[in-house]
């Protein structure tokens, strides 16, 4: 097996943006934390699902083609149980899969706006 290369954060966000439009993830959206003063990371990835089935299709998704491509896991994952939030912790992007109601009550993009907001495009 060939030995895999460590990605920089902006190749290691594509990858798991392409995870989440695997599973049809909702309104993707990527903060830029990086000037950001005492950020905890350099980059937010959030979106939703309608069900708690695509919330963790999604994480699924995301966690395997990370493993796969990079050979990088989470090092935290919260949320599963419930499939509700689920959070994952890749130290430098913090993924945010969301059921839709509790992204409309939580509102992170908000809590983050100091951060550079980009939208992806939904394919």
């Amino acid at each position: 097996m060939a030995e895999i290369e460590e990605l920089n954060v902006e190749q290691k966000r594509e990858l798991i943006i392409e995870a989440i439009r695997e599973k049809k993830g909702h309104q993707i959206v990527s903060i830029d934390l990086t000037l950001v003063e005492n950020s905890i990371c350099e980059c937010f990835i959030i979106c939703h699902g309608e069900s708690n089935t695509q919330v963790s299709a999604i994480t699924d998704s995301i966690e395997k083609k990370l493993k796969e491509e990079t050979g990088t896991r989470a090092h935290h994952v919260e949320g599963q149980q419930n499939s509700q939030w689920v959070l994952l912790d890749f130290f430098d992007i913090l993924v945010h899969v969301f059921q839709e109601e509790y992204r409309s009550f939580y509102r992170l993009e908000e809590l983050w706006a100091d951060g550079k907001v980009t939208k992806v495009v939904e394919s």
